[in-house]
């Protein structure tokens, strides 16, 4: 009894509001934040909490920009109306975000191939020094791109440990390492963004092999 309600009006309030006097037909319930664990609304089952992460936008507009050009339609009756307006979309920026904050560990960021900026990491290990390194990885890169796999090629003068962290900071899905040792073994190392050990596999069959970790 006796609260302040607005007045329709701008700094405007009433005082000493009280039901049905003042505000008829309307309805009171006594309301709280749910917690986990309360029965569903439906009757069936129980509320559980759950993260979400807003990626979209629904925004209404109303006559805010129809007005201004005069965008008009026809009502039931033939008559000339101003369109009401809104817009809705995806927040490109808002998925890369959430696809970060679902997708990394410790070491970096572990990108979703889809939206992976590379398909692959190639390192070349000691290429400045080794010129079958380099022409290995130099033919492999250009033997990817032209197939259509968007490679990151790590080409700078750091050591492995360096090239390494960078490429799993970055989160580039897949990582193919060419090092003297393999090259002489006709051996290249593979590792996933995920995978815990690295695996070696025929240098002539570089192509097949990654576009079978594509597919999966």
């Amino acid at each position: 009894a006796d609260f302040v309600a607005g007045a329709n009006e701008k700094d405007t309030h009433f005082t000493g509001v009280n039901w049905e006097r003042d505000v008829r037909g309307a309805q009171a319930a006594d309301l709280r934040k749910v917690v986990e664990g309360d029965p569903s609304p439906s009757g069936r089952g129980h509320l559980k909490i759950a993260r979400g992460i807003e990626v979209g936008h629904i925004f209404q507009l109303g006559r805010k920009y129809s007005e201004p050009m005069k965008a008009m339609v026809l009502d039931e009756a033939g008559r000339e109306v101003t369109v009401l307006m809104g817009c809705y979309g995806i927040g490109v920026t808002r998925i890369v975000a959430a696809a970060i904050e679902q997708n990394h560990d410790e070491r970096g960021i572990i990108w979703p191939e889809p939206i992976a900026p590379f398909h692959v990491v190639l390192v070349p290990i000691g290429a400045q020094k080794s010129e079958r390194v380099r022409e290995v990885a130099d033919k492999l890169y250009a033997e990817l791109n032209a197939a259509g796999i968007e490679v990151l090629y790590d080409d700078r003068d750091a050591r492995p440990g360096v090239k390494f962290a960078d490429a799993e900071l970055i989160g580039i899905p897949h990582r193919l390492v060419v090092g003297e040792r393999g090259v002489d073994a006709g051996k290249l190392e593979y590792r996933g963004r995920r995978d815990t050990e690295s695996t070696e596999f025929p240098l002539n069959d570089a192509l097949a092999f990654v576009r079978s970790k594509l597919a999966k």
